[in-house]
């Protein structure tokens, strides 16, 4: 759909309620388990409740509301009231800390905040007294919980629940024919829809103020890429107030798709996926690699001749399909294309290996598939890097999976794999509008097949950063262009590979500059690692802590008849030191293309999971200045001379 100045999220989706009125725009997950359906015509119409509620109570265009909720029906239908009536949301989710929640509304000031549940209006109440422009709490769900019920008491906060504004706003409407309508039709494209602030990578959030043009501008072309009809169904997983999701859920509404509310729990997410039959599942690559090493895991336990006719099966995939995208053209080409002599060198491996894969895929890959659904077409992979492992094993089992890119200050999609075309290892070129360029440090402009910072221009990009001038004219080159921070390089065909963060570079003391994401991804394809930082700024060496998978090093320890009291003890044995020496030594090395400066050299192993809020941000990526704080004495003790 073609964007204009006129046009708002709000009117987006009221044109999808006009044209698809009865097919199910929500899924919402009832008391009982079994989903209760709304349709486009009626979210559409309980916003409207909701907006008229909001307009009684004194919201104007332009006010800001907190929104600390995770992702529920309710989400949206709050969310197109406050557009409706020109109001900004500025959103979070339930696991905000307080020392975010602080920071935020001391910048945002917003009066109103609507909460989730009882746990949220109890932070909110006790950061009163830093806050005290917040007057009014709105609660999505009904109840509330005692202790939340005696610190209202002890405040001078209201609290208002969205079931009873919904039926407040109805009886409103009655009375004031057609005023909601109204407000909802003067608003512009230019109008600010979001002030969302940044996860805090750097530990200091930024509010990025988005309005509804950078949304829109970019559903004409994302419903191409990722595409859908009316009334198929979309499984959604990931936190709404981060953009990725949010624009997700656009893309969803623009097309008249239905959302179908799930959680990011393996056991949860395959039974909505049997249940529901979803056609796309857009998330974070974490939830892809959970499902990857779920299928893994259940194939060893299996053990005997099931593992090894699982791992056979998906080597000969992994060559045939390696061969498949060689012959047509679907790896990143940074050259000329084949020639037909080149073409044919690849067409004889693939066709001898046809037979094997066929049958891989009728005695395994089937049953995999038979997992995700009958109707699966495809995930999308966003917030954070895809591991190249990851992305080669759902290619070659034939999974469509499309990896896509952007950030927060450009509403946030920048690129994205088609799922009719995708270009594997890459994350699809520009969208249409949006103008890219690469340049070196010293700000001069590369061509083609040339790693440098990624800037950007275009509608998407963001006004600036709330109340601070400073730090928007920081982002942005001289000339208008936005920094994105980003190591990236173009192919001839335009498509995009990031290649790392500028900010994440380790610089050794030998002046030899080191991006830790793809080490940390290789170290990652090891079944014995969860996860893996590696360490190394202004050292002489790289260093890495090891985030042990406990079950797997557990089995291990079995197999090989290692005796231990504590898991604790067990990772401090020799027997265990020298597993993960040789994990890392036949990961990271010249042979699977590292250089040797990226050698690691020494390993700490460490047992407790990161977790969102402490070691990683909402997005799941690693916040390497916490990591820093948190294992000082784990990487000090790494450097320590022997």
């Amino acid at each position: 759909m073609p964007f204009d100045n006129t046009m708002t999220v709000a009117k987006m989706i009221k044109k999808t309620a006009s044209d698809y009125p009865q097919v199910i725009a929500q899924y919402k997950r009832s008391k009982s388990g079994d989903f209760e359906k709304i349709t486009y015509s009626e979210m559409l119409q309980l916003g409207l409740d909701f907006g008229a509620a909001l307009l009684q109570h004194g919201i104007k265009r332009g006010d800001l509301i907190g929104m600390i909720s995770d992702n529920r029906a309710e989400w949206q239908q709050a969310d197109i009231g406050i557009m409706a009536v020109g109001a900004v949301d500025v959103p979070r989710g339930c696991d905000a800390t307080l020392i975010d929640l602080e920071k935020i509304f001391s910048i945002a000031e917003c009066k109103v905040v609507i909460v989730e549940n009882s746990a949220q209006i109890n932070k909110m109440l006790s950061l009163q007294e830093k806050l005290p422009f917040i007057k009014t709490l709105i609660c999505f769900e009904n109840e509330i919980k005692s202790d939340a019920a005696e610190n209202l008491k002890k405040s001078d906060v209201e609290l208002l629940f969205f079931n009873d504004l919904i039926e407040e706003g109805q009886t409103w409407r009655i009375k004031n024919k057609g005023i909601i309508e109204e407000e909802l039709e003067k608003g512009k494209g230019d109008d600010l829809a979001t002030v969302i602030f940044t996860s805090g990578t750097t530990g200091t959030p930024k509010g990025v103020m988005l309005t509804h043009t950078n949304f829109l501008a970019q559903l004409d072309d994302l419903q191409l890429r990722i595409y859908g009809n009316p009334g198929e169904k979309a499984l959604c997983v990931l936190p709404i107030w981060h953009v990725f999701e949010r624009v997700c859920e656009y893309v969803i509404f623009v097309q008249g798709l239905s959302i179908v509310y799930s959680k990011p729990i393996g056991s949860i997410l395959l039974a909505d996926f049997k249940k529901m039959n979803p056609e796309i599942l857009p998330a974070v690559p974490r939830v892809f690699e959970a499902v990857y090493e779920g299928i893994t895991k259940k194939m060893r336990k299996a053990g005997g001749i099931v593992n090894k006719m699982f791992n056979f099966f998906t080597a000969v995939a992994i060559i045939h399909k390696r061969m498949q995208r060689k012959m047509f053209n679907q790896n990143p080409c940074f050259s000329n294309y084949y020639t037909f002599f080149w073409w044919l060198l690849f067409f004889i491996p693939w066709i001898l290996l046809w037979p094997l894969y066929w049958l891989g895929d009728l005695i395994v890959f089937r049953k995999i598939k038979k997992m995700l659904g009958n109707n699966f077409r495809g995930g999308i992979a966003g917030g954070g890097a895809l591991p190249p492992n990851i992305d080669e094993f759902f290619w070659a089992i034939g999974v469509t999976l499309v990896e896509g890119y952007g950030m927060t200050e450009t509403a946030p999609v920048i690129s994205v794999r088609p799922f009719a075309a995708p270009v594997f290892g890459t994350i699809g070129s520009p969208l249409r509008g949006i103008q890219t360029r690469i340049v070196d440090s010293d700000g001069f402009i590369l061509g083609r097949c040339k790693e440098g910072e990624l800037q950007i221009k275009g509608p998407t990009v963001m006004k600036g950063y709330y109340k601070n001038p400073e730090k928007t004219q920081a982002a942005f080159t001289v000339d208008g262009w936005l920094h994105t921070g980003d190591l990236a390089i173009m192919t001839v065909h335009d498509e995009l590979k990031i290649k790392g963060r500028i900010k994440d570079t380790i610089v050794l003391l030998g002046g030899e500059n080191i991006e830790p994401l793809p080490i940390e991804m290789k170290l990652g394809e090891s079944r014995f690692i969860k996860q893996a930082v590696v360490i190394g700024q202004d050292k002489r060496y790289l260093t890495a802590l090891i985030l042990v998978d406990e079950e797997e090093v557990k089995s291990y320890a079995e197999s090989n008849g290692l005796m231990y009291d504590f898991f604790e003890d067990l990772i401090l044995t020799q027997p265990v030191k020298n597993l993960f020496e040789n994990e890392i030594a036949n990961l990271i090395n010249t042979k699977n293309g590292f250089k040797i400066f990226e050698r690691i050299n020494r390993f700490a192993l460490i047992t407790k999971p990161f977790e969102v809020g402490v070691e990683l941000s909402a997005k799941q990526e690693i916040m390497r200045f916490r990591i820093a704080e948190l294992y000082k004495s784990q990487i000090e003790e790494m450097y320590k001379e022997v």
